[in-house]
C-alpha cells in the first residue's frame, strides 16, 4: 500500500519540457518563436498555465546560472504578456513572485543589475492590475513592502513597449555581461509613523499642487519641439522641475516611513506621474546638451536642493502650517 506519492517533476509535462528546453543555459540568446509556441501550449491546454508556472519556478529556485535567469524571465515576460488571466493569476501570487522572483535580489545570486531591474519592473507593473479576472492583492502587498524597505525600483517609462524585443537587441555586449555592482536591496529604514487625518489632508493638499506641476510640466513638453523651444516656456520649466524633484525627495521619505496604507498607494502614483515627467524634461536637456546657456541651471549640484526631512514636515503640518511643499516661486 502507497502511502505518498512522489512528486511530479515540473519539466515532465508537455509544456514544463518546452519551458525548460527554452531556457537552458547553453543557449547563445531568445528563441522569440520557441517562446511563442509556449504561449500557445498554455493557452490551449487545461493544465498549461499551472504546469508552465510550475516549471518556471523550478527553472528560477537556488538558480545561479544568469543566462538561465535572463532566458527565463524573457519567457516569463513574453508569457504575462500573451497569456490569459488563468497564467496571470498564478505567476502574481506571493509564491512566485515574491518566494522566487524576488529572492532573486539577494546579494548571494549576484544577479547582474539589468536583472534586478527587470525583476523589479515586472513586480511595479504588475501591482497597476490588468485587463480582465486577475488579482493583483499580493503583488501590490510585495510592491508595497519593497517600497517601505526603500528599495529602488526602475522608471515606470522603462516598462513600457515590451515585450518588443528581438534576437538583435537581446544580444548583449562583453561590456554589458559584467556591469557595475550597484545594490537595490533595501537600506536600513527609521521607525515609522501613522500620520493623523490632519496631516493627511495636509499632505494631499500638497499632493494636489504637485500633480497640477505634473500637468502643467506634460503641457510645456508636450508644446515645446526639441530643438525650438520657447525660452519661456524653459524658465518655467526650470522652476517646475526643482520643485518637482524637491517634492519627490519628500515623498520618498515618506514612502519607507508612513503605515498609512492609503497614503502609500497615493504617493506611489503621484510619485511615478512625476518620474513620468522628470525623465521627459531630461530628454529635452539630453537633445539641448549644446545649449549650456538655457540649459546649464536646469540641474543643480544635488546638495543646493532642499531636502526638509520628513520629521520637520510632521512639526510643521502638526503645528497648522502651511508646507508649501511643490509650489513654484
Amino acid at each position: 500500500m502507497a502511502f505518498g506519492k512522489a512528486p511530479k517533476d515540473p519539466f515532465g509535462t508537455a509544456v514544463g519540457s518546452l519551458v525548460d528546453r527554452a531556457t537552458f543555459g547553453s543557449l547563445q540568446t531568445e528563441e522569440w518563436g520557441q517562446f511563442m509556441h509556449i504561449c500557445d501550449v498554455i493557452n490551449a491546454t487545461e493544465e498549461g498555465p499551472k504546469d508552465a508556472v510550475k516549471a518556471l519556478k523550478k527553472k528560477l529556485a537556488k538558480n545561479c546560472n544568469h543566462k538561465e535567469i535572463r532566458l527565463t524571465l524573457s519567457l516569463l515576460d513574453m508569457c504575462m504578456q500573451n497569456c490569459g488571466p488563468r497564467f496571470q493569476s498564478l505567476v502574481v501570487k506571493k509564491d512566485f513572485c515574491k518566494d522566487k522572483l524576488v529572492k532573486l535580489l539577494n546579494p548571494r545570486y549576484n544577479l547582474p543589475i539589468e536583472l534586478q531591474e527587470k525583476i523589479l519592473t515586472f513586480i511595479m507593473v504588475w501591482a497597476r492590475g490588468f485587463q480582465g479576472m486577475v488579482d493583483v492583492t499580493e503583488v501590490k502587498e510585495v510592491y508595497l513592502e519593497l517600497l517601505k524597505k526603500g528599495v529602488e525600483f526602475p522608471s515606470s517609462d522603462s516598462s513600457k513597449g515590451r515585450p518588443k524585443q528581438s534576437p538583435s537587441s537581446a544580444k548583449s555586449s562583453p561590456s554589458s555581461a559584467t556591469p557595475p555592482k550597484r545594490s537595490l536591496l533595501p537600506l536600513p529604514t527609521g521607525p515609522t509613523l501613522l500620520l493623523t487625518p490632519e496631516q493627511i489632508g495636509k499632505l494631499y493638499s500638497e499632493l494636489d499642487m504637485a500633480k497640477m506641476n505634473v500637468r502643467v510640466m506634460s503641457s510645456i513638453l508636450k508644446e515645446n519641439v526639441p530643438g525650438s523651444e520657447n525660452p519661456d516656456d524653459m524658465n518655467l520649466l526650470q522652476k517646475l522641475y526643482k520643485t518637482c524633484r524637491m517634492m519627490q525627495e519628500r515623498i520618498m521619505e515618506l514612502l519607507v516611513t508612513v503605515e498609512n496604507e492609503d497614503v502609500i498607494v497615493e504617493l506611489i502614483q503621484v510619485n511615478e506621474d512625476l518620474n513620468n515627467v522628470l525623465l521627459g524634461h531630461e530628454r529635452i536637456f539630453l537633445f539641448n546638451g549644446s545649449k549650456p546657456s538655457l540649459f546649464s541651471s536646469l540641474y543643480p549640484p544635488k546638495s543646493t536642493l532642499v531636502r526638509g526631512g520628513l520629521i520637520y514636515l510632521l512639526r510643521l503640518m502638526s503645528a497648522g502650517n502651511a508646507t508649501n511643499l511643490v509650489s513654484c516661486e
